[in-house]
């Protein structure tokens, strides 16, 4: 690995879910170690157990801190917060210490790219009833990397090759979603995609498609109101801004269209509705990153997989594409210009109130 490469901080996610395998197969792919120079926030010993069970030798080096880490000069450095200890979790079991682990390792990974130690994170697989278990009361990562950025405006994008999906709602359920949707919201979260595929992923204009709501997108009002009501108009006030961005499109064709070259980015408007298009086209390569952060973060885009965890099955496929898409978007964002300000502990904070972006 040259010096010269971006530094790049990996979380080890779940301890007892399929992070500790799926790491060390990724770091294994020689492409990883050509595009970075990675290191992990997790438990070395946690990550032996993995890289064993799936026949990997890897050699991890426990470092106290990122000023002791000299990467490819004694395996892959690891970096345990706290010295949280992993070693009595079972595979596919969470227990409060697996969820203050977890919680720690992403902290910690907030508090190095804050202060602009690390050039990116690339986080893996955490489970939200871990994180509960230890009293940490946040839906994912979104939430948690808004809150200890002082991000206000921030959105979950899934992104492939053919297909990249923004939601305006994150985990709400589905009751839920029309009364959260505003124009306001909607809009800002078109213009937090066009300004990611401008400056994180090299795109001179994106364009850029919004779903509807409704079958159909409503149909002139005949199957709902939110398309003429709130979509429609926030997809003016986008357009007002000078993006590039048309709909509200049919749910059930536009997806399809993106995949085919048609739009550079769909705006969903709730989870499944993006998710269920998204993972049909990329279930073993989709990757999760967080737009409108001072900060640059992907992550796989599955769970922690507790029915598989320690059998050795899971794919690493998502978390190689997460490590390089991390280092592609640290080379296009112009870091110089980036204002970091010291990350909060989560472990202090409350989630926020606002339902959505």
């Amino acid at each position: 690995m040259k010096a010269s490469l971006p530094l790049l901080g990996i979380t080890m996610g779940d301890p007892v879910g399929v992070g500790p395998e799926i790491i060390p197969k990724a770091l294994s792919n020689p492409h990883v170690l050509r595009c970075c120079r990675p290191f992990v926030f997790g438990d070395a010993t946690r990550l032996r157990v993995g890289a064993a069970s799936i026949g990997v030798r890897l050699k991890f080096s426990e470092k106290s801190s990122i000023n002791d880490i000299r990467v490819g000069h004694d395996g892959i450095p690891v970096i345990n917060p706290a010295g949280m200890d992993t070693e009595g979790c079972e595979w596919g079991q969470p227990t409060p210490i697996s969820g203050m682990a977890m919680a720690a390792y992403l902290n910690a990974a907030i508090d190095d790219a804050m202060a602009g130690r690390i050039a990116a994170i690339a986080t893996g697989p955490i489970n939200k009833l871990a994180l509960k278990m230890a009293d940490i009361h946040f839906n994912g990562h979104t939430e948690i990397l808004a809150q200890c950025t002082n991000t206000h405006n921030y959105a979950m994008m899934l992104a492939g090759k053919r297909l990249k999906v923004v939601l305006a709602t994150i985990h709400l359920p589905i009751g839920q979603v029309s009364r959260a949707l505003t124009k306001k919201g909607i809009a800002t979260i078109v213009s937090l995609t066009d300004h990611a595929l401008k400056t994180r992923f090299g795109l001179r204009v994106p364009r850029i498609a919004v779903a509807g709501l409704n079958p159909h997108a409503g149909e002139s009002g005949l199957f709902g109101s939110e398309e003429e009501k709130i979509i429609g108009p926030a997809i003016g006030m986008a357009a007002s801004r000078g993006i590039t961005v048309t709909g509200p499109h049919p749910p059930d064709t536009v997806f399809y269209r993106a995949s085919r070259g048609a739009y550079d980015a769909v705006v969903a408007m709730y989870h499944d509705q993006g998710l269920g298009p998204f993972k049909m086209i990329h279930f073993d390569d989709g990757v999760n990153t967080t737009l409108g952060l001072p900060i640059v973060r992907t992550s796989v885009d599955h769970g922690t997989a507790y029915d598989i965890a320690g059998t050795g099955q899971a794919s690493p496929a998502s978390m190689v594409a997460a490590i390089t898409m991390a280092v592609d978007q640290a080379r296009w964002l112009d870091r110089q210009c980036t204002q970091r300000q010291p990350a909060a502990s989560i472990m202090n904070l409350e989630p926020s109130t606002q339902p959505n972006p």
